[in-house]
């Protein structure tokens, strides 16, 4: 389906960004890897937030992986619809998506040490003092 109009339209913004929430939903209720993402990144959030470190990295890193696994989902989606029955270049599409979203979570975690690690280790040496 083609979409009419400017893309500057609110009313079109608005609806293009429903099916996005759509999406999203869809994909937290159905794959348990996102839900697990989504409150991991709650969590590394929530703490960069408590420990005054930089958030920005953090949410970055955060909206990397989950971007990814809707990606993977995504793609999950198309090749079982195109292939049903199993094929090597269908799993082959669906395992370097997921090791892309393997990648992306060893980046986020080295990014929540660097930036999570020292205020954290400030924090129990405080505490622990």
């Amino acid at each position: 389906m083609r979409s009419g109009g400017s893309a500057l339209n609110p009313r079109r913004w608005w609806r293009s960004a429903g099916f996005a929430w759509a999406g999203i939903r869809h994909v937290y209720r159905s794959q348990a890897n996102f839900r697990i993402e989504v409150w991991a990144g709650v969590l590394a959030l929530g703490a960069a937030w408590g420990l005054r470190a930089p958030i920005a990295p953090v949410a970055l890193a955060c909206a990397l992986v989950l971007s990814l696994e809707l990606i993977n989902s995504a793609l999950e989606a198309v090749v079982d619809l195109s292939s049903p029955e199993l094929h090597p270049l269908a799993k082959i599409a669906k395992d370097a998506a997921a090791g892309a979203v393997l990648l992306a979570a060893i980046g986020a975690l080295v990014v929540g040490a660097a930036v999570l690690g020292p205020p954290l280790w400030r924090w129990w040496r405080l505490g622990a003092g």
